[in-house]
């Protein structure tokens, strides 16, 4: 798949934003104040996919303005990075009521907007926070606990990446235990961004053996 021009990139992703601004796919769209899309740099090399919005995110109309993303940005810069840096998005993109759980119909409704976004970007690294988002985009049902802070290879939006599961901050927000595996799990971001990303690897064709040839049919003695 061809790269996308930086120019082209952010006019691409400013136009799909304003299409899926009026999305209808699923029954989130009856009670949101508003679709949030995403927000950052659109060239960005490292990607946040998070869960869901939450209150504050469905009334201001970005990701992550809340205390998760007090603390995400605080991550960052321990990092050296700032929100600016970097694109953040989340799998749905209308509050779920009451801030429950996505439920699995809303994501396969949702999903596309995400790999989307994801092909336009071109980001080299996908970090995602929490067990929905690394679910979907791994394609497995390893929960965060047993996969954070190890990155793996995956094809999202027809390239290769690297995948790398982190704690959802919100679960930090009030667990020192968590907050410090967190700061470790980002402590190894900075490297896997200047790592090379392995090509994908090739479809190697094996000779077909010829099949054995039938022995012949053996003439029963008669005497």
């Amino acid at each position: 798949m061809a790269a996308v021009e930086p120019l082209d990139r952010a006019q691409q992703l400013a136009s799909f934003e304003r299409l899926v601004s009026g999305c209808t796919r699923c029954r989130l769209h009856q009670g949101r104040t508003q679709v949030v899309f995403g927000s950052g740099n659109p060239e960005a090399e490292l990607m946040f996919v998070g869960e869901a919005p939450g209150f504050h995110e469905d009334q201001q109309g970005f990701p992550f303005v809340g205390q998760a993303g007090k603390l995400l940005e605080k991550l960052l810069d321990g990092i050296g990075l700032k929100r600016s840096d970097v694109y953040i998005a989340n799998v749905l993109k209308c509050r779920p009521p009451g801030n429950r759980d996505p439920q699995p119909d809303e994501i396969e409704a949702c999903e596309a907007h995400l790999f989307r976004q994801i092909e336009l970007i071109e980001p080299k690294l996908v970090a995602t926070l929490g067990n929905f988002a690394t679910k979907l985009l791994s394609g497995k049902q390893h929960g965060i606990t047993r996969v954070h802070g190890t990155p793996q290879e995956a094809t999202l939006g027809g390239r290769r990446v690297t995948l790398y599961p982190l704690f959802h901050p919100a679960a930090a927000l009030y667990t020192p235990a968590m907050l410090r595996t967190l700061e470790e799990d980002f402590a190894k971001i900075p490297a896997l961004l200047d790592r090379e990303v392995a090509p994908p690897a090739p479809v190697v064709s094996l000779p077909v053996a010829a099949p054995e040839p039938e022995p012949a049919a053996q003439q029963l003695g008669l005497f």
